[in-house]
C-alpha cells in the first residue's frame, strides 16, 4: 500500500501569527529545536513511514523553504521513482493563488492524476509530531473507508481552534464541525473531544472527483475542514485514525502541536528541555531528519576576564562558544558567540547571533544574524521592550531578522 500512496505537504501558509519570524521565510521553514524546520517533522514521518513520492506544495516567500528542500531532502533517487519535489504555486486552474487547502489540491491535479497513486495522503508542513503513517494508511484499508482523519484526543476548553469529529464504534465519522464554540465531547471523557489533525487519506480516484466538484461551488472556501469533509461524511464512507495507536513503529509520545502563535512555538521549543521532553526526538530508529551545516562542535570556554562559560539544561548545536557568559533553560541554534558576564535565561536563539558583554536575555526569540551590543537588557521590563520589539501575550520577546541596534 506504501508504494501505490503520493504524499502531498500543504507548505504555502503564511503565518502571520508567526510574525515577525515569518516577515522572511514561509511558516514550514522556520527554524525549531535548535536544528530543525517545522518540515522537517513531516518529511521525517514519510521517510520512516516508507512513502517515497512526496510532493510540497509552497507558495508564501517560498525561498527559504526550496533551499532547505534541496539542501537537505535531496536523498531519493528519481531513477527509482522516488523525489521530493517542492511545487510552487503556478495557477494552473483560473488567475488566482490559492484559494484554501483544497484549491491548492485541485490545482495540482494534474501531478495527482501523473503519479497514478491508488491513494493520497495529504499532510500540513507546519505542525511539530511524530507520527507512522502506514499505520494510519492500514487504518484506511481495514476499514475499507473512502477517507481517512487522523484524530487526537483534546481537552474541550481548548477544541474551539480545531475541527471536531465524532465516531460511532466502528470508527466511522458521524459528524464534522469545524471549530464549533460549542464542542461535542467524546463518549465517556466529559472533559475532552476529538479534534481533527488535518492529516487525510483519501482514496485518490475519489479525491480527484470532490475537488473537481468543489471547484465548482461558488458558496465553497474550499477547505478541507470548512467544505470537503462535513459533505464527505454524509456521502461516504469516512473513517478515524487515532493518533498514536500502538500498532505503528514510532513511540507513543502522543505529542502534536499546532506551533501556530509566538507562544505556541516558544513552548513547543520549551517542552524540549524538560528532563523527560513530551516528544522524544532521540529515538534512533525515528530521527528528525534536517540540514546539517558543515560547523565546529559547540563549546563553553573562559572569558577574557577568567569568568567561566556555563551552560544549564539547555540545547547547544555547532559552532556555538559561551566565552565567560552564562545560559540557562535556552535553545541556541549555530554559530552562536555569547561574550563575558551575558546572562541568557529561557530563550531561543537562532543561527549567527552575537551577544556581546553584560547583555541580559529573558524569554527571548532571537531571530538569525542579530548583533546584540554590549550592555543590552531585554525581556525584563516588557513596557519598554514593546517600544522596539513584538511582545506576545505571554511575554515573550521576538527580535526580528537582521534587526540593528542603535548604538
Amino acid at each position: 500500500m506504501i508504494d501505490n500512496t503520493l504524499a502531498i505537504i500543504l507548505a504555502g501558509g503564511a503565518g502571520t501569527r508567526l510574525q515577525p519570524l515569518t516577515q522572511r521565510r514561509a511558516k514550514p521553514s522556520v527554524p525549531f529545536g535548535g536544528k530543525y524546520r517545522i518540515i522537517d517533522f513531516s518529511l521525517s514521518n514519510c521517510l520512516h513511514s516508507g512513502l517515497r513520492r512526496i510532493l510540497v506544495l509552497t507558495q508564501y516567500k517560498s525561498h527559504s523553504l526550496h533551499k532547505h528542500l534541496r539542501d537537505g531532502w535531496s536523498i531519493f533517487n528519481p531513477e527509482l521513482g522516488e523525489y521530493v519535489t517542492p511545487v510552487p504555486a503556478q495557477m494552473r486552474q483560473g488567475d488566482q493563488w490559492y484559494q484554501g487547502t483544497a484549491d491548492a489540491l485541485y490545482q495540482n491535479t494534474y501531478l495527482i492524476e501523473r503519479s497514478n497513486a491508488e491513494w493520497t495522503l495529504i499532510l500540513s508542513g507546519d505542525h511539530i509530531y511524530r507520527m507512522d503513517y502506514a499505520s494510519m494508511l492500514e487504518t484506511h484499508k481495514s476499514l475499507n473507508a473512502d477517507a481517512t482523519v487522523a484524530c487526537m484526543q483534546v481537552p474541550r476548553s481548548e477544541s474551539t481552534q480545531f475541527g471536531i469529529v465524532s465516531t460511532d464504534q466502528n470508527q466511522k465519522i458521524i459528524s464534522f464541525e469545524e471549530k464549533p464554540e460549542n464542542p461535542e465531547a467524546m463518549e465517556g471523557h466529559p472533559n475532552s473531544a476529538l479534534a481533527s489533525m488535518g492529516i487525510y487519506v483519501f482514496s485518490t480516484k475519489l479525491l480527484l472527483d470532490i475537488l473537481a466538484k468543489d471547484s465548482e461551488d461558488a458558496s465553497s472556501s474550499h477547505d478541507f475542514g470548512n467544505d470537503i469533509l462535513p459533505k464527505l461524511i454524509n456521502s461516504h464512507k469516512v473513517c478515524a485514525h487515532y493518533f498514536g495507536d500502538t500498532k505503528g513503529r514510532v513511540s507513543p509520545d502522543k505529542y502534536w502541536r499546532d506551533v501556530g502563535t509566538l507562544d505556541s512555538y516558544y513552548q513547543a521549543n520549551m517542552d524540549l528541555l524538560k528532563s523527560i521532553p513530551p516528544l522524544d526526538l532521540y529515538q534512533t530508529d525515528w530521527s528528525i531528519r534536517s540540514y546539517q551545516a558543515q560547523t565546529p562542535p559547540a563549546r563553553a570556554v573562559p572569558g577574557e576576564d577568567g569568568n567561566e562559560g556555563i551552560f544549564i539544561n539547555s540545547i547547544l548545536s555547532g559552532g556555538t562558544i559561551i566565552s565567560g557568559g552564562n545560559v540557562s533553560n535556552s535553545v541556541l541554534f549555530q554559530n552562536i558567540y555569547i561574550d563575558e558576564e551575558s546572562l541568557i535565561n529561557k530563550s531561543v536563539i537562532f543561527d549567527n547571533v552575537k551577544i556581546g558583554k553584560n547583555v541580559r536575555l529573558n524569554k527571548c526569540i532571537v531571530d538569525k544574524n542579530v548583533i546584540i551590543p554590549d550592555n543590552e537588557v531585554i525581556g525584563h521590563d516588557i513596557k519598554e521592550d514593546q517600544k522596539r520589539f513584538t511582545v506576545t501575550e505571554n511575554g515573550i520577546v521576538v527580535i526580528p531578522q537582521g534587526y540593528e541596534f542603535n548604538t
